[in-house]
Parts: C-alpha cells; structure tokens; sequence
C-alpha cells in the first residue's frame, strides 16, 4: 500500500472519531436536558392535583444529581478518551436505560407516565452506533424494564406509591403482556433508528467524500490558475474584480500584501477599454517604481448558465493580461531583420550597378588630374574639378562597401595576433590619408606583447571606425585618442581581453547611447549611419560585448571585451 493511501485512511479516521466524539457529545447534551425537563414536569405535577405517580423531592433532586454528575463525568471523559469510541458509546447507551429503569421504577413501574423515555438511548444508539448501539439498548432496556416488573409482581417498590395503588399487585398475564408488548416495541424502535442511522450514515460518507473531492478540485483549480502565466482577472456587473491570479500581480509589480479583490478595476487599469469584447487591445501601465509596461489585454462575457433567462444586470466578464513588451521588441527585430534584408538586396544590386561604373570614373578622374597638373596653372581650375570627382567617387565606393560588409558580413577566422601591430599598421594607412589632422595625437597606452584571438582584418576594420568616429566628434586642432587594453575576467570567471577607446570630444548623450549602434543613425553630416552598426555586429560574432559611457575628462568612451579561448 503506497503512502498516499495510507494518509487517506489516517485522514478519514481523524474525520469519523471527530464526527463520532461530536455525536456522543451531543448525546450527553440531550441527556441534560431531557432529564432536565422529564424531572421539571414531575415537579410542577407534584404541586398539584393530577392523579399521577410522582417522585419526592428529595428523589427527585438526588436523581437528577446522579444523573448531572454522571455526565460530567462521561463528557471530561470523552474529551480526553483516546480508545475506542463505540465501546465509549455502547456504555453511555447502558446507562441511559439505567436511569431510565430507575425513572419508571420510582414512577409507578407499569403504571409509570415515563415509559417512553427508554426510546431515548434507543434510538440515540441506533442513530449513532447503526445496528449494534441500537440493539444492545434496545435488549438492556427490556431486561431492565422486565426486572422493574419483575418487582412490581412481587410488591417491591417504595412506600410512596402505595397511596396511588388502590387495587391488588397486576396478575403475572398482565406483567407477561406488559413485557412483552414494550420489549416488541422496543426492539422495533432499534431497527428502525438503525436503519435510518444506516441511510444517515450512508449519506454522511456521501457528502464527505463529495467535500473531499470538491476540496481537491478546489485546490487543483486554485493552483492552475495561480500558475498560468497569462494575467487573469474577472469582474462582476459593477466592474469590480472578483479574483485575479498570481501573474497578475508580478504583471503590474505588486506585493504578497497588496490585496486587488473587491477593487474597482478602472483604478488599477485607468485606462482599459472594456467596449468592444474579443478583441486584442493594449494600454500602458505605470509602475510604482515609474517604470512603463506594456499590455495587451482581451476580454470576454461570462456566459450564464441560465441561458433561457436572459438578466437585464451587466454581465460578469473575463479579462486576460499579458505583458507584450518584449513581442513588440521581437516585432521591431522581425522589422529590422526585414529591413537588413532588403538592404542587402539593394546594396549588391548597388554594387553590381554602380561599383564598376564609380571604379571607371575614380580611374579617369585620376588620369585627368595627372594631366591637368601636367599643364601647369592654365589647368589648375580642370585639376581642382578633377580631385573633387576623384574625392567623390572614392567616397560613394566607401559608402557602397558599407552597404556589403553590413548586409552581408564575412565569417571571421581567429587568430592570436598582436594589438600593438595591428594599431601600428592601422596608424600607418590612415596617416597616409591626406584628410588626416596634422595634429592629431593617438596614445597607445597598453603593453607591447599584448596578444589578443580573434580575426585581425575584422577587428582592423573595427579600429578604424572607432578612431575615424572619434576624430569627427573631437575639436578641430586638438585632437586627441587614448586606446587602453588590458587583460581581465568576465562574470563566468573567464579570462578575456578589455580594450577601451576614448576621445576628447564633447561626449556622448545618455538618450543616444542605445541608438547609435542602430543602422543609419548618425549625426554626422557626411556619416552613412553604417560604422558603428558594423562594429556591434563584429564584436558580436567575436562573442564579445561592447558599452559607450562618457569618461573623467567629457569625451566618449567605447569598451569592447573580447573572450580569450579556455
């Protein structure tokens, strides 16, 4: 037997003792006030002139004394008793037909008005012990009462009642019938308590089984609908909530404490549009801590059961929440990726339309310029012409290879390789550009034998839009890089390689600094909006992370790790 088993059982007999001790309790109750009464009644008949037989005083008090001391007794008892109830039971049945025997004894025997009172412990025993408790009080009571008759027949009975017996003692026919009439109706009474104690046990364990499993479903539909992550609120025909989930309240960042039942739901959701049913809508939500969140929210009519009694009452209705804002985020990335995607489509129809076309204008504008020079200061104006088409053509096939690195990016190949080499050759070609600033100053402030993995042609490409960015933001003149690179650990205590580049430029905007990797967002003038979208991408596919803060002395700041293989 498993234990779960087990614990049912132990359960369902925790219920019945406590079900059972109850009864017994109220037993004793009855008792009280039965004998209460059935003594009271005697008592008022004693003052006056009725022709019945009735108790003395002084019996009539010690009789219910015994009968008061007797339950106490039994129900201190009861209370700390741990054995067997029934047997507890089968007892007090006895000693009810014990007073009951003494009553009609002391009440006139077969002439006694409280015959009837051995019914009380036969059908309280029947009721509450079905079949045996009945029966035993049943069989005690007739033996009993048979003994009160067996003394009336000889004349032992107290003196008392000789005053109201005027005939000779009854005959032993009489006594036999007597016996036999109540012992019959006695037996009767069992079983018919017995049985309708059986039918009220019978629908006792019904009902309790019923609450058991309505309790369970109970529990089982509480923790569904608390564990569901969708928000779920219902609210009556005032539009106030009746219940709401656990999602509901980690949705809008509420505590254990805070209660929503009984709340009006236009002041938890000011603005929620309840018009329109089955329909997705959405609402902004605002936080205590003043973040916003995003909603989307639907809801429906609860449909009654009484579908052939239509209520003029606004219907109860269901409303589910949910917080969208990271679909919408997943909906702005599907965009974007759309958008990369036509991008790409357009910048290799650009290359393949317009690159070989700008080559040959570059090529020609260069040998024009070669023989305007040629020709002295008579062709100084056609020379000048000659470089802006020069200047110009190289600049839309820079902007074209932008398109095409971005759109479609090289997988890269890592490798270990120097830093200080990579930035000395990178220097060296951006150096030998004629718009490079003649006072421009980089300051390589890392070590020598610095050796980073990763592909060296991507990450020259990711230098040089850093320094070309930076120089555009720096002041004219005085312009000045720190490049910084150092060894580090990262969260997952691994080791990587942090490089650091900053300006002396103005900085940069707290509200631009998630932007400004976005493709084609630039301030620049002359900026295609590409540079820093392809150095996100880089560094991504490097497994790295980059950040943009201002550093101590105002200008921007870009910090790239790079992950070193384990």
């Amino acid at each position: 037997m498993d234990f779960p088993t087990l614990l049912d059982r132990f359960r369902n007999t925790i219920s019945t003792d406590k079900l059972l001790r109850n009864q017994l309790l109220w037993m004793l109750l009855l008792r009280i006030i039965l004998y209460t009464l059935l003594l009271a009644i005697s008592y008022i008949f004693q003052s006056s002139q009725f022709d019945i037989i009735v108790l003395p005083s002084n019996l009539l008090i010690l009789l219910l004394l015994t009968v008061y001391l007797v339950t106490i007794f039994s129900a201190f008892l009861l209370v700390t008793y741990q054995r067997s109830l029934r047997k507890f039971g089968f007892i007090q049945a006895l000693i009810d037909t014990f007073f009951a025997a003494l009553l009609v004894y002391f009440s006139g025997a077969s002439s006694s008005s409280f015959t009837s009172v051995f019914f009380f412990p036969i059908v309280a025993g029947g009721l509450i012990l079905p079949w045996k408790g009945g029966l035993i009080a049943a069989a005690a009571a007739t033996l009993q009462f048979g003994v009160v008759l067996f003394l009336e027949f000889h004349g032992l009975y107290p003196d008392y009642i000789n005053e109201y017996i005027v005939h000779s003692p009854p005959s032993s026919m009489v006594i036999l019938n007597h016996f036999s009439v109540h012992g019959l109706t006695f037996f009767l009474a069992a079983i018919l308590s017995a049985l309708f104690g059986i039918r009220l046990q019978k629908t006792e364990n019904a009902l309790s089984d019923s609450l058991k499993n309505f309790d369970r479903l109970a529990n089982l539909y509480k923790k569904i609908f608390d564990n569901i992550s969708t928000g779920i609120v219902t609210i009556d025909e005032r539009g106030i909530i009746t219940s709401a989930n656990a999602a509901v309240e980690k949705l809008i960042g509420l505590g254990d404490s805070f209660e929503l039942v009984g709340r009006k739901l236009t002041s938890v959701f000011p603005d929620i549009e309840l018009s329109v049913p089955n329909r997705r809508l959405t609402t902004d939500y605002l936080k205590d801590d003043g973040n916003k969140v995003r909603i989307g929210y639907a809801h429906m009519i609860i449909q009654s059961s009484e579908t052939d009694q239509p209520s003029s009452e606004p219907p109860h209705k269901i409303i589910t929440l949910r917080d969208i804002s990271e679909i919408e985020k997943l909906e702005q990335q599907v965009r974007q990726t759309e958008k990369l995607a036509a991008i790409g489509m357009m910048s290799a129809s650009i290359a393949h339309d317009f690159r070989n076309p700008l080559a040959a204008i570059s090529g020609s504008a260069q040998i024009l310029a070669k023989e305007f020079s040629a020709e002295g200061t008579k062709s100084y104006a056609n020379f000048e012409l000659a470089n802006i088409i020069q200047r110009e053509s190289n600049r839309l096939i820079t902007t074209i290879s932008d398109f095409l690195r971005f759109s479609r990016p090289e997988h890269g190949h890592c490798n270990w390789f120097s830093l200080r080499s990579c930035f000395d050759e990178l220097l060296q070609v951006l150096r030998a550009d004629l718009a490079w600033p003649a006072n421009a100053k980089i300051i390589l402030d890392f070590s020598a034998n610095l050796d980073i993995w990763a592909d060296e042609k991507h990450m020259f490409t990711v230098f040089n839009h850093f320094i070309q960015n930076g120089l555009a933001f720096c002041p004219a003149g005085e312009e000045c890089i720190t490049i910084t690179a150092h060894e580090t650990k990262t969260a997952n205590d691994s080791e990587a390689i942090e490089i650091s580049i900053s300006d002396n430029g103005p900085g940069i905007d707290e509200n631009m600094r998630e932007q400004i990797f976005e493709p084609f967002f630039t301030t620049r003038a002359d900026g295609t909006g590409l540079g820093l979208a392809i150095v996100k991408q880089t560094i991504n596919e490097h497994h790295g992370t980059i950040s943009v803060e201002n550093c101590d002395t105002g200008g921007g700041k870009f910090t790239i790790t790079l992950p070193l293989p384990q």
